[in-house]
């Protein structure tokens, strides 16, 4: 399932506010540089604002309870998300970086795993929450953090990252969730 809020509006300032930058990390790849873009006040406003909207129902009302955003990127668009959504912000960390009891979900990653966590009293049985990151590439990041969300009792109302990778193919790995994406490379 996907949803779509972007409008030409929105696709002009992404285009001239991610800047391509070749060959970094490592040659051949062309990394995608939010950094103008959260320098931007009205861009990141704007930016906010439809990550926001999977997080309202359709008359404009809150329908979420909490948002998560996955480290680290997730945590820079994640929560202002929440404070725009009016909900608390839950932390979605790499293992080992959070000091009380967690939940983990491990999961593959092209070069090796990496594990992700969140504190078992993160999100309450029942709570409906929204699913915050930069980037949707393989899906693993979302995928885990899914899964945690599970773990704890609560319920992916959707999921809203900034950009898609679709050649990475990452939405297959999140099937049975909404997953809005701003910007598709």
């Amino acid at each position: 399932m996907t949803a779509d809020v972007t409008s030409p509006v929105l696709d002009e300032l992404l285009a001239r506010l991610v800047a391509d930058v070749p060959d970094f990390p490592q040659p051949g790849v062309l990394f995608k540089d939010i950094t103008p873009l959260l320098a931007d006040h009205d861009g990141f406003t704007q930016v906010v604002d439809a990550l926001a909207a999977p997080g309202r129902d359709e008359t404009g009302a809150t329908a979420v309870t909490k948002v998560l955003g996955m480290e680290s990127r997730g945590f820079i668009l994640g929560a202002p998300v929440a404070l725009a959504l009016g909900v608390g912000f839950v932390p979605v960390r790499k293992a080992g970086k959070l000091p009380r009891e967690t939940f983990a979900v491990s999961y593959a990653l092209e070069y090796g795993e990496a594990t992700l966590e969140v504190h078992r009293d993160a999100v309450a049985p029942g709570e409906r929450v929204l699913l915050v990151d930069d980037v949707l590439a393989t899906g693993g990041t979302l995928e885990a953090t899914r899964q945690l969300v599970s773990r704890c009792g609560g319920v992916v109302a959707g999921v809203s990252v900034l950009m898609e990778l679709a050649a990475l193919g990452g939405r297959a790995a999140v099937s049975g969730v909404e997953i809005t994406s701003l910007l598709t490379v």
